[in-house]
Order: structure tokens, then C-alpha cells, then sequence
């Protein structure tokens, strides 16, 4: 008799797609004839739609990007929500009240993304037991299709892994469904472990998968993607939360085993920095650029280029010759992200889901609808950004942006400052680019030319009280942004939900700059030297911290955002003083991954959280009316978004109701357990 398998930790019926344990345990219920193993994969479409899935659990609640229902951790010290009652929703989030003990839909969010996991992690595994070459796979096809499930399953532990921290890694043989319960139930396997089970599927994947995808599979993995999850996986692992944390000894599995690692080992980061740096010589990809804009007037999609502010290098170079001479900084950047882009035209994209997100309540699409305007854009106008997300954003010479010292007052015309139109308030001029192509400042510049009333393009957006965006008198109303900061990034210039086009985003789960910065950061962190193989064995790595190579990975991602390196701006050398030079990046990070599912994480990675994510989110006074504006613009602490940090919020917690079914399985630190 056949040998059927449950992949899923010690969790024999989670009911989450599926109606009963009797239907969830039976793997021939996916057919309406009740096919065998064997002769669904011995038929390439059934087994493609095997794989596929498989691929149906990097959707919905494992999406990274995407509007806060399905998304929470994208929203950390730079993004805010008011859906919820004008910031309640929020501030629970902000304050840890997501946890079991809360019940209801809130228990099912951070429950679903680890039913879903394992569950596309048991249909790899099956996958992975039973697909051969045949009359109608080919070897060819045969490699491709194992390689993605390599991928999947590695990527899926690699969601697990940011979000729970460490968990159970399961046989790849999966699980004898008939077996005890006791021996079904597995611990948590150590965060270490984790990285390294995630290194050895994508070291798999990698040996399978090509280099390419043709434009009508670019959504499905490569090699270059598996290298890059390794890299990610590799990074995390060397940060501080992971790597010598003498505050988590008391995360141990049932037997008093410590989970994270309580002695600093700096290889780690040597590992990581060679991950990347295997990435990088693929020559595959790119930091994508616009070209530059000759035409065009001040408004509108697409405006003529605005060039910065003259450089002696950058600006005498073109792009291939490591300047900023001949593309525009704002496209470059927006066009990631608006819909402009297809998945196959940018290649800078390492890995994306692409436009397939389900539908408009899960993705890209609704997180920028949520952004958008009421009065003229036809979207919610709750989604926002934070005051210090703002003040992160740098000049356009690449220096700091500094309160004290910023211009004051309001522009007097439309064009009087780069980006601006009349009435806009002075600390907003000069910024570098990525400001303009993310934040929605007040009187910010709304193109919307796809609408059909003339009425609604080419407009300005204020938020002073009363204002049709702006706060109201009723206080409940959560379609206002109570720090005065709207959010452009996603939103495509054309886009108009008021009677225009709605443009599809691509999911940028993994790009270029990342690895970039990935690679400067971990050669940041060395003292000494490695030698660490590449991933296929083919040569061996000399690593340290090389003062050129991080000065070279980073400055791509600068001169694309049309501002210098981080020691040219004179104001010293952070490239000598690796605690600078720390700061630097992750100042780079949180500007450059705004909205990108990052900041959440690195701050827990890095420790940071507990400081950043305690401080008062401030904004723009949102009760000041127009006819009052000077007043707008002082920095008030919003009180219906506020945070605070405690220790549990490091982890996600684990349902009452797994670890009900899995004895082995022990809680995140600081979450409550079940009775």
C-alpha cells in the first residue's frame, strides 16, 4: 500500500485550506478523479500544477509588499495606517496586541503565514519525492522544475525564519501520518540551523535553475535569485540579534537547547559578505536607470529631467561610465516600483512575485490606493509616512537634512525650487530624489493624467484641517493621515482611481541594491581575514573589510539617486570608521527600502529596535486649518499612532493551537503560552 506523508509541524489538520483532517491528510484530494502519485507526475500538467501549488503559498499572507490586512510587518517606524478607526488598529499593532491571548482575526493574521508555510513546504517535499523525467518532462524540464521546488521550500523556511524566528525544519521525507503524535511533534531547530537548511535548498536551487526566464515565466526563480536568498539568509544570521545575543539565553526548545547563538562569530559576516559577493559575479544584474528627459515640461507623469546639483565626476560621466550625466534620478528610482516596469524589462529584479498578488485586496495595487487622495485621486488617503521617515531623506548634494539650519516659508510660484509648485513649505526643497518619488508631502505635485475629468490631473494635495485630505471634525474618521505625510512610493504618475487607469506594481521582493548594500554592510563588520569558498566550490573568496569593494558597492545606489558617496559630500570619511560607516548604511537602507518589507526586520536584526521603535512618532501638526499653515509644519508628537517596544515583539508568537498540537514546540520569548 502507498505511503502517504504530512509535511507540516506535527500539525496533522490546520484547516486553513482545507474543509477536514480526514480531506487535508488524503494528497490525492487536489484531482476530482482521485489520480495516484504516480500517474500525476508522470503527466506534465499535473505536475506543474503540483508545483503550482506550491507556488499559491508565497501568496496572500506571505506576501512581503501590500496593504497592511495581509502585510503588517511593512509597516515599522517609517510607515503608518489609520484604517481601524483612525489609528487605533495601529497603535495596537505598535503596542504588541497581536498575540494568541487576543483571539479572533487577530490570531488567525499571525497564525496564517505559518500555516500557509509549512504547508507550501509539504507540497515541495512531495514535489521533490516523486517528480521524474518521462515521456512528457524532459531532463531539461526535469532540472528546472526541482530547482524551483528547492527554491520554494528555502524560501518559505526563509519567511518562517524572519517572522517566528527559529522553527522546526522537517524531514524532507516527510512525516508518516501514521505515526504517534509524539512522533510527529519536532522542536524548533536553532536560528543557525535554520540559515544553513535555507543555504543548502538554495545551493540545491542553484545547481538546477538557469540564469534566465523568458518573459513569460520572469515571476519563477533563477539562480541568481537562490544566491540571493542564501545571501539574505547568511546576513541575518551574522546580525546582532542572532549572533552572540547573551538577551535571548532564555529562548531555548523543550529540552533547554538555546535557539540563538550566545557566543560573536565574525565568519559569519564573512559568509554573508561571499554570498553576496557570489551574486555579484553572475554579472547578471544591474541598478536599472532611466534615461534622461530632454522634453517635457515641469508637471505631468513625466516631467523633464531635473538634474543635481552640478558635480565635477558624476556629472561629466554618463551612467555606464559611473555618473549621473545622462539619466533622470526620479524615474530611476519611482519606476521600481509604479508599474512602469515589467519584470522581464528591470534588471535590477532578483526575485519578484510580479503583478501576481491575487487581487486588489492583498497587494501593491490596494497599498497604493490606500495612499492615494480622496478628493481628486479617488483613493482612501490612509496610508502615510512618519516625521522621522521624512527628515531621513538627505539634500540634494548628499548631505543630512538638518531642521535648524532648513529654509522656511512657502515657495511663491510653481518651479521656484526643483519638484515644487507654489505654497509649499521651504524644508521640503532640495531634497535628494528618492524624497520626491516617495513622500507626499503637503502640496505635493499629483499627476493622475489618466483621469477623465480634467479636474482631477495635474493637482495638489493639502492636509490642513478641514482640507478635503486633510484632518476632519470628526475624529473617527480614518480617512486623513494624522502625521501630515502622505506616501508617493508605488503610485504610478498616470494612475487615477477617479475615473482613470489602474496600473498593476510588481512585487520587488528581492533586488540589486540590496544585495549592494548587503555586501558593503558585511565587509563593514570584519577585523580580519577570510577565505571562504563560492557557492559552487569553483574558487575561494579573500574577504575583509576592503575599503574599495564597499565603497564600490555602494555607490552605484548613490548616483542612481543622482547624490554622491557617503565621503564625498565633506563631511569626513565614514570608510575609515567602520561605527560610521554602520550608520551610514543603515541610513541608506531605511531611504532606499521604504515600503519594501526591510526596516522591520533590520531594526530587530540590528537591535535597533528597541530605541527606534519606542520613540514618539511625530509629524505635522494635522489640527492646524490653512489659513494658519506656518503652524502646520511644527513638529508635534501624533498621539494616535503611537509605539512602544518590549522584548516579544522581537518574534512573532506561535498559535495557541499548534503548540496545542505539537507538544516539542516552545513559544517565542515574552508571548504567553496556552494553559
Amino acid at each position: 500500500m502507498r505511503k502517504k506523508y504530512i509535511l507540516l509541524s506535527a500539525i496533522i489538520c490546520l484547516g486553513t485550506f482545507f474543509q477536514s483532517c480526514s480531506d487535508y491528510l488524503d494528497v490525492e484530494r487536489y484531482f476530482n478523479d482521485r489520480q495516484d502519485l504516480e500517474r500525476i507526475f508522470n503527466s506534465r500538467d499535473y505536475t506543474e500544477q503540483w508545483l503550482a501549488n506550491a507556488y499559491y503559498q508565497l501568496l496572500s499572507f506571505n506576501l512581503e509588499i501590500g496593504h497592511v490586512r495581509f502585510t503588517l510587518t511593512n509597516y515599522s517606524d517609517d510607515m503608518i495606517f489609520t484604517e481601524g478607526g483612525a489609528g487605533i488598529s495601529f497603535s495596537n499593532y505598535k503596542f504588541g496586541q497581536y498575540g494568541p491571548q487576543y483571539g479572533g482575526n487577530v490570531n488567525a493574521l499571525i497564525a496564517r503565514p505559518w500555516d500557509q508555510s509549512y504547508e507550501g513546504i509539504r507540497q515541495a517535499s512531495i514535489f521533490l519525492q516523486h517528480v521524474h523525467p518521462g515521456d512528457e518532462i524532459t531532463e531539461e524540464m526535469y532540472r528546472d522544475l526541482k530547482g524551483q521546488a528547492y527554491f520554494i521550500r528555502g524560501y518559505l523556511y526563509w519567511l518562517l525564519l524572519r517572522k517566528y524566528g527559529p522553527v522546526p525544519i522537517l524531514p524532507d521525507e516527510g512525516l508518516d501520518y501514521e505515526a504517534t503524535y509524539s512522533d510527529l511533534a519536532y522542536p524548533r531547530n536553532t536560528y543557525d540551523e535554520c540559515v544553513e537548511y535555507i543555504s543548502e535548498q538554495m545551493l540545491q536551487a542553484a545547481g538546477l535553475l538557469g540564469s534566465d526566464r523568458s518573459s513569460l515565466s520572469a515571476s519563477r526563480p533563477t539562480k541568481g535569485a537562490a544566491l540571493a536568498v542564501r545571501a539574505k539568509a547568511y546576513l541575518y544570521g551574522a546580525s546582532p540579534l542572532m549572533n552572540g545575543n547573551p538577551e535571548m539565553v532564555s529562548f531555548v526548545d523543550d529540552q533547554g537547547k538555546q535557539l540563538i547563538a550566545q557566543e560573536y562569530d565574525e565568519e559569519k559576516w564573512a559568509k554573508a559578505a561571499a554570498a553576496a559577493l557570489d551574486v555579484i559575479r553572475l554579472d547578471k544584474y544591474e541598478i536599472y536607470v532611466a534615461p534622461k528627459r530632454n522634453n517635457g515640461g515641469l508637471w505631468g507623469a513625466y516631467p523633464r529631467t531635473i538634474e543635481p546639483p552640478y558635480h565635477p565626476v558624476y556629472s561629466e560621466r554618463t551612467w555606464k561610465e559611473g555618473g549621473w550625466k545622462d539619466i533622470d534620478p526620479l524615474d530611476s528610482y519611482r519606476a521600481l516600483f509604479n508599474g512602469d516596469l515589467y519584470v522581464s524589462e528591470n534588471p535590477e529584479l532578483i526575485f519578484s512575485r510580479g503583478d501576481n498578488q491575487l487581487n486588489d485586496e492583498y497587494g501593491i495595487q490596494s497599498m497604493s490606493r490606500h495612499q492615494m487622495p480622496v478628493s481628486k485621486g479617488g483613493g482612501w488617503n490612509c496610508h502615510g509616512i512618519t516625521g522621522k521617515q521624512c527628515d531621513a531623506y538627505g539634500m540634494n548634494d548628499g548631505k543630512p537634512f538638518d531642521r535648524a539650519t532648513s529654509l522656511k516659508g512657502f515657495t511663491q510660484q510653481d518651479g521656484q525650487y526643483p519638484y515644487l509648485r507654489k505654497d509649499v513649505w521651504l524644508e521640503y526643497a532640495n531634497r535628494e530624489p528618492r524624497f520626491y518619488a516617495s513622500v507626499a508631502f503637503n502640496g505635493a505635485h499629483w499627476a493622475n493624467t489618466s483621469a477623465t475629468d480634467p479636474n482631477n490631473r495635474d493637482f495638489q494635495t493639502f492636509y490642513y484641517y478641514g482640507e478635503d485630505d486633510g484632518r476632519k471634525i470628526v475624529s473617527t474618521d480614518d480617512r486623513w493621515i494624522p502625521t501630515g505625510i502622505g506616501m508617493m512610493k508605488y503610485v504610478n504618475p498616470k494612475e487615477s482611481y477617479n475615473g482613470g487607469t489602474v496600473y498593476p506594481k510588481v512585487d520587488p521582493a528581492i533586488r540589486y541594491a540590496d544585495i549592494l548594500l548587503i555586501y558593503a554592510e558585511a565587509l563593514n563588520e570584519l577585523t580580519t581575514t577570510y577565505q571562504i569558498a563560492s557557492w559552487d566550490g569553483s574558487e575561494t573568496y579573500t574577504v575583509s573589510r576592503d575599503i574599495a569593494a564597499m565603497k564600490a558597492a555602494v555607490l552605484p545606489v548613490r548616483v542612481r539617486a543622482g547624490i554622491p558617496n557617503f565621503d564625498e559630500i565633506g563631511m569626513g570619511d565614514p570608510y575609515n570608521d567602520p561605527d560610521e560607516l554602520r550608520k551610514e548604511i543603515k541610513r541608506e537602507r531605511q531611504i532606499e527600502f521604504l515600503g519594501e518589507n526591510q526596516r522591520y526586520y533590520d531594526l530587530r536584526r540590528w537591535k535597533d529596535a528597541p530605541e527606534e521603535e519606542s520613540q514618539m512618532i511625530y509629524g505635522c501638526n494635522t489640527t492646524v486649518p490653512k489659513e494658519y499653515r506656518e503652524f502646520f509644519y511644527e513638529q508635534v508628537v501624533v498621539p494616535s499612532v503611537q509605539t512602544s517596544w518590549s522584548m516579544k515583539k522581537y518574534f512573532w508568537p506561535i498559535a495557541y493551537d499548534e503548540l496545542k498540537r505539537n507538544a516539542r514546540l516552545t513559544q517565542a520569548p515574552g508571548w504567553p503560552s496556552f494553559d
